[in-house]
């Protein structure tokens, strides 16, 4: 039966030789035709080879961790003498090189031409040498189907046999755009910019590299059940009358204010030329707001003396200040403890940086609903991770898990927020 050698194709310009990643195939298995043979890495890309016949695989070309030539073989396949093949010898008759398939016969005195062993129904597209590049082409009809939705000529395919796979799509996607196949976020390139850091910019630049060069930072990040809470401001906001809407934030700063006395090492300052560090009283609350001109601060005065509806109030007002950009210098300083939060765009998890002098900052998460154990059942519940960032000269690890073990109890039983 006659054998079908698979060189290594040319997979990019001046790509000289691939490495084998993985085999898909072994010495004596049965492949059809577009069945993945082998993954191919270059120094740009991994491309998964694809057998262009069906047949017996019968030699292979290395270990993974090989590297192949361009050219070199890669796989020989035999062919049976009944397969449904692609008609081969319309692709290959063009190349000098018909040597791909040989008699399985030692005496046979010559070597079996290619066109020889292709069924005479094929004869036809071998004598038509006025047929287009595109018809003398051989593909499976999802392969055309998806260089068609893709806006690829056949034709600019290099494939080895004539015979396009999606192995082949796939490497002249990547490295084809030298004949204006480009991807689709091509013309949203635009010249490089060079912007001077001033004003509020470089003053959050400077502030931001001073804390991380000063401070050593660890981040603690828990998960928080919200069912119950969210519960509650669903129903405090259908009675509101004529207060704010409330959101997390204020119902967290309840539950920060509280736990506070019991950790005044989180609501601390730290003088670190003067080797002092002030644990504070009162609570003046940093709200990290993101406003065009970069990110400001501005501080909730003596939070633990407000309601939750005055939290709501002063949370609004101070955020418009930042934005508008009419908060006073005596509203943007002298916070003693930061929380930052994202709301929607929140993320899994944050590892927030610390406003200096400050050795805490508190950073909400987005909610999730996911399934749970509640008991023996499981229920759909909000979730919320809570990440706290700490400085680890003042607030060890212990401390910093258990002041947020402690917000979690309140958080996830929010009847005592409003318990004496």
């Amino acid at each position: 039966m006659p054998k079908f050698t698979f060189n290594l194709p040319d997979i990019g310009e001046g790509i000289a030789e691939a490495e084998i990643v993985a085999w898909h195939v072994k010495v004596g298995d049965n492949v059809k035709e577009d069945q993945p043979l082998a993954d191919m890495m270059t120094d740009k890309a991994t491309v998964e080879m694809e057998s262009p016949v069906s047949g017996v695989v019968t030699k292979i070309a290395g270990e993974a961790g090989d590297v192949i030539a361009i050219g070199a073989m890669l796989v020989e396949i035999e062919i049976a003498a009944d397969s449904s093949n692609p008609p081969l010898a319309a692709a290959t008759i063009a190349e000098p090189i018909l040597a791909v398939v040989e008699d399985e016969n030692p005496h046979a005195p010559e070597p079996v031409a290619i066109a020889e062993i292709t069924p005479q129904s094929f004869a036809p597209a071998v004598a038509q040498h006025s047929m287009s590049a595109a018809d003398k082409l051989t593909a499976s009809p999802a392969v055309r189907q998806r260089a068609k939705d893709l806006g690829v000529d056949l034709t600019d395919v290099k494939a080895a046999g004539g015979h396009v796979r999606h192995a082949d799509l796939d490497a002249f996607l990547t490295y084809g755009s030298q004949l204006g196949y480009r991807p689709a976020h091509a013309n949203a390139r635009r010249a490089d910019e060079a912007i001077k850091v001033i004003g509020m910019r470089r003053r959050i630049a400077d502030n931001m590299a001073a804390s991380k060069r000063h401070i050593p930072h660890f981040t603690y990040v828990e998960e928080i059940d919200v069912t119950a809470i969210e519960a509650m401001r669903a129903d405090l906001n259908a009675n509101r009358g004529a207060k704010p809407k409330l959101t997390m934030l204020p119902m967290l700063i309840v539950a920060i204010c509280k736990t506070i006395p019991q950790f005044p090492m989180i609501n601390a300052r730290f003088d670190d030329e003067a080797g002092v560090v002030t644990r504070h009283g009162a609570v003046h609350l940093g709200m990290a707001t993101q406003t065009e001109s970069g990110l400001m601060v501005p501080v909730i005065r003596d939070a633990q003396d407000r309601n939750i509806w005055q939290l709501a109030t002063e949370i609004a007002r101070l955020a418009d200040a930042a934005r508008s950009g009419s908060a006073k210098s005596e509203e943007l300083s002298g916070s003693t403890l930061t929380i930052t939060s994202l709301g929607p765009l929140g993320g899994i998890t944050t590892t927030p940086v610390i406003n200096r002098p400050e050795v805490a900052i508190i950073g909400p998460n987005k909610i999730v609903e996911r399934p749970m154990f509640v008991g023996d059942t499981i229920e759909a519940r909000k979730l919320m991770n809570l990440s706290i960032s700490c400085d680890h000269r003042v607030v060890d690890g212990w401390d910093a898990a258990s002041y947020v073990q402690a917000l979690k109890k309140l958080i996830e039983t929010p009847v005592l927020l409003f318990a004496d």
